[in-house]
């Protein structure tokens, strides 16, 4: 079989040994190889080109953008080439009327809000990392305000991508609602890149409020914060986020910014009115519903100022924890489990880790019952980490949860897959054969061949 590249790709496989190493390693601690090498891709006609000689050479392709996913989804294993779309950055299209955008991949979420604040109008979805949009819907990325305006999925109306044939294909269509035809849309989101390789998306887009307030409420235990959550989620108060940190966390938060947090495990709160006036009233609503549980100590922020200072300390969150563990590596594991199961899940990972002897931070969008754990390792203790996760995994499980409520199932997770969904999988196998019988897009990940 042939390799060489299409003449209109000349020049731009980039086969540097910095540039492909780059593949070999992520936040998992898991190995991987070095790809054959990178391809910059510039329009939809280059991820055509490329489909249709890696399909002719029998090489297969990994899609990739901002490279900031977190369950070896990147890994290369040696034989790939990886297909870089963050260069398609163009914002097609905004229509303020429609609620809609249309954009190329490799937009990242902070380029599109920045373009998207003359109209007013806002794209909710915030992983935290400054993702590309493409690599957010392949993951069925959410994040912290996803318990108000949900995941990827409910945001993207359509998009476009090249299959396995090397042909383009639309999928879905830029209206509210649909009942036409099979989700093939759907599919695709979250698919980690293994089915075909997106080149377009159509958003909806959201007005911003007319007032937003934040809220951070102290609590004597986990068990006080996390009943505080759940009777907020339960009332009628207009909350868009509910963020949940630990002990550690807050400590951690306070050696690297040196605001003063107060201790203990806290609630990070956005909630939305149509008044400055009717926003008081809310926030009194918040605390109302605290002091039932035993708040220790309120925190409010209204104007845009305060609340960026209060958000920002909930986003330091990594690089506190990293800043405290000098010389580590960090295995950051996500499991989501029904409401009722959330402080178990908060205190299993803190037993579990003494039990390893591992320390470990907890925190997560507990408005969607999504826990996240960060676990500090170096190379003696990653096999202690890699058993951390397992644990958290299987108590996920067991509870009804699942093992990945946002990051994706890669080689980290996929051998959870047949535990959580069963004789499912052989469905989604089936999927992966009729779209991608040559294995492709992005080969091992989430199933075996």
């Amino acid at each position: 079989m042939t390799t060489a590249i299409p003449a209109g790709f000349a020049g731009r496989l980039d086969t540097r040994t910095s540039e492909r190493e780059a593949f070999l390693r992520d936040e998992t601690g898991l190995p991987g190889r070095t790809p054959r090498g990178v391809i910059r891709a510039r329009s939809a006609d280059d991820v055509v080109a490329c489909v249709r000689w890696a399909g002719t050479a029998g090489i297969p392709v990994i899609p990739v953008g901002a490279r900031t996913s977190l369950e070896g989804h990147l890994l290369a294993r040696g034989d790939e080439v990886m297909l870089d779309v963050s260069s398609m950055d163009d914002i097609v299209s905004i229509d303020p009327a429609d609620f809609v955008a249309v954009v190329q991949p490799g937009v990242t979420r902070k380029q599109l809000a920045a373009a998207l604040v003359p109209h007013g109008l806002q794209f909710p979805v915030d992983p935290g990392a400054d993702a590309t949009l493409g690599g957010m819907a392949a993951t069925n990325a959410s994040g912290t305000t996803t318990f108000r305006y949900g995941g990827m999925r409910r945001n993207v109306l359509a998009l476009t991508a090249v299959t396995a044939d090397g042909e383009i294909h639309r999928f879905g269509r830029a209206v509210a609602k649909s009942s036409s035809g099979y989700d093939l849309k759907d599919l695709l989101i979250g698919s980690a890149g293994t089915l075909a390789a997106i080149t377009e998306l159509t958003l909806r887009l959201h007005p911003v409020p007319e007032a937003q307030g934040s809220a951070r409420l102290s609590f004597p235990d986990v068990a006080a914060a996390v009943a505080a959550a759940t009777d907020l989620i339960g009332s009628a108060v207009p909350v868009s986020r509910l963020e949940f940190v630990d002990s550690a966390s807050i400590a951690a938060l306070n050696r690297f910014c040196g605001d003063g947090l107060p201790p203990g495990p806290a609630l990070f709160i956005d909630v939305e009115a149509t008044s400055a006036a009717a926003m008081a009233e809310v926030l009194d609503d918040v605390d109302a519903i605290a002091r039932v549980h035993g708040v220790v100590s309120v925190g409010r922020a209204q104007t845009a100022t305060e609340r960026t200072a209060l958000w920002d300390n909930r986003h330091r969150l990594f690089p506190a924890i990293k800043a405290a563990h000098p010389g580590h590596q960090f295995l950051v594991t996500d499991t989501a489990v029904p409401y009722s199961a959330i402080a178990g899940a908060v205190d299993h990972a803190h037993r579990t880790a003494a039990e390893l002897g591992l320390r470990v931070t907890t925190a997560g969008h507990v408005g969607d019952g999504n826990v996240h754990v960060v676990v500090p390792y170096s190379g003696g203790t990653l096999p202690r980490a890699l058993a951390f996760s397992d644990a958290m995994v299987e108590y996920a499980l067991s509870v009804g949860g699942t093992a990945s409520g946002e990051h994706g199932i890669g080689l980290a997770k996929k051998k959870y897959l047949a535990a959580e969904h069963g004789s499912a999988c052989d469905v989604m196998a089936a999927v992966k054969q009729a779209l991608d019988p040559r294995n492709l897009f992005n080969p091992g990940k989430i199933l075996d061949p």
